[in-house]
């Protein structure tokens, strides 16, 4: 009883693992055996066999073996013995396929090597065997049965062996690629830590000391100027406004530089930051404006606001330095996902000087739009001024792993020179550079995988041989 429990054990096993698998593998399989029994049968009405029961028998088994190489593959090696023996041709074609696929899921390697020789002998013997019983010539047979064995069993089984192994080494090589990358990233990244670190030191003992002096005196000067020249009382405490904010954006520069992503924004690119912000313009001498498109509170990433605050500041400060005397329009439109910041300045009355600006101003926002996702326009305008422009995700996604160096900031329909600060010319932006993307994998493993692919293709070619030579003897005979 325990050889039909074990039986019974192994057919609910086997039940179970067919629906579990995928419905497309089932259908593939399916269709699979039954091309291989119509190919193994139908030639039988045609050529009529010397055994009709022993060839169709032979024909179903072939059939069989195709999805059981699945399963049991070196069981389904050892299984094409009676067919490479027998008198089934169309069978026997079919022998070298199913050995190919079966030996590349043996494993390990020697387990894969004696289930094939096992098989090739038995093939050997069986053919010897067969050979004794209808009484023929037993060394010609042994010459048959081992050329057979060889072509259908040990050279498909090298090929597979030659791919099988492959197939490992392709994802271990995967995996070091994708490990030497991300060791390279984490590198980079650790010194880019380590200068920001830097940079922000020297920051704050450098302009941080200075800006609060400046506060300090500009604070002790509104106090004077009130008592002894009160005309002058608001130009002084703007200065002394000014101060302070400088102070507050400088820390907010330094918290960027060392990943502090708890930045205090406030209430940055909001209406009321966009209105102070044109208001401050508006005391410094320029004729600005805001239109808010936006039918309620912006609900945007604080990152986002941050970004649209220092658009707009540094539009209008361009404008100012630049085109002084020229209409000033910021213009912010909230279209659901995406939010739209413009500061358009028309051409200035007057003539005005080029600037001494470096344009790092607009580098730095180019730098910050982009790892937000976004996309910054900015360049003179065909009917005189100037236009910068942001178009930014509402809440954008975190920045890439691997950052590409970033290219020349688009301009708009239509080309267009390179950017500039104001309404003043000078030399084109370039792009910030970051670290290299990785190469693919693909680029390090198909070189490869041709080579092996190749020379197991080229181990088949004396199987595919020999099972033409024996279908046109099939034929003609």
């Amino acid at each position: 009883m325990r050889p039909w429990r074990r039986i019974r054990r192994e057919a609910a096993a086997n039940r179970d693992a067919v629906r579990a698998a995928p419905r497309r593998t089932v259908v593939i399989e399916s269709v699979l055996a039954g091309l291989v029994l119509l190919g193994t049968l139908a030639p039988l009405p045609l050529i009529p066999p010397a055994h009709p029961v022993t060839t169709i028998l032979l024909g179903v088994w072939a059939a069989l073996l195709v999805p059981a190489r699945r399963v049991y593959p070196a069981l389904t090696v050892m299984g094409c013995v009676p067919v490479v023996a027998g008198d089934n041709v169309w069978a026997t074609v079919v022998v070298p396929c199913v050995v190919w696929s079966a030996v590349r899921r043996v494993t390990p390697a020697r387990r894969a090597w004696g289930v094939a020789g096992a098989s090739g002998a038995g093939a050997v013997l069986v053919s010897i065997a067969a050979a004794s019983v209808g009484g023929l010539p037993k060394m010609s047979y042994l010459a048959a049965g081992a050329g057979a064995s060889a072509l259908f069993i040990l050279l498909p089984a090298l090929s597979g062996l030659m791919l099988g192994r492959r197939r490992p080494l392709t994802g271990l090589l995967r995996e070091r690629n994708a490990y030497l990358e991300q060791a390279r990233f984490l590198t980079e990244e650790t010194a880019r830590m380590e200068e920001r670190a830097r940079i922000a030191a020297e920051m704050h003992d450098l302009l941080g000391h200075r800006i609060g002096l400046i506060s300090v005196h500009a604070g002790a000067l509104q106090l004077a100027v009130e008592r002894q020249a009160p005309p002058l009382a608001a130009r002084a405490e703007f200065l002394h406004t000014t101060a302070g904010t400088a102070m507050e954006e400088l820390r907010g520069i330094l918290g960027v530089l060392r990943h502090q992503t708890g930045e205090e924004t406030g209430e940055r690119g909001t209406r009321e930051d966009l209105s102070a912000l044109v208001a401050d313009s508006r005391n410094a001498g320029a004729d600005a404006e805001l239109h808010w498109n936006a039918t309620g509170a912006m609900d945007a990433d604080a990152r986002t606001r941050q970004a649209v605050h220092r658009v707009t500041r540094e539009g209008l400060a361009n404008a100012l330095k630049h085109a002084s005397g020229a209409p000033v329009r910021v213009t912010f439109h909230d279209e659901g996902d995406t939010v739209v910041v413009a500061v358009v300045n028309d051409a200035p009355p007057g003539p005005c000087s080029r600037g001494d600006g470096n344009r790092s101003g607009l580098v730095g926002l180019q730098e910050r739009v982009r790892l937000l996702g976004g996309v910054l326009d900015a360049g003179p305008r065909p009917e005189g001024g100037f236009a910068l422009s942001a178009r930014i995700p509402a809440m954008p996604d975190m920045p890439p792993v691997y950052a590409t160096s970033a290219g020349s900031v688009s301009g708009g329909a239509g080309s267009r020179p390179p950017l500039s600060g104001g309404a003043g010319s000078g030399p084109p932006l370039s792009g910030g550079a970051g670290s290299r993307p990785p190469l693919s994998t693909e680029v390090l493993t198909w070189p490869r995988l041709l080579g092996g692919g190749c020379a197991a293709m080229l181990v088949l070619l004396p199987t595919v041989g020999g099972s033409l030579v024996l279908l046109i003897m099939a034929v003609l005979h």
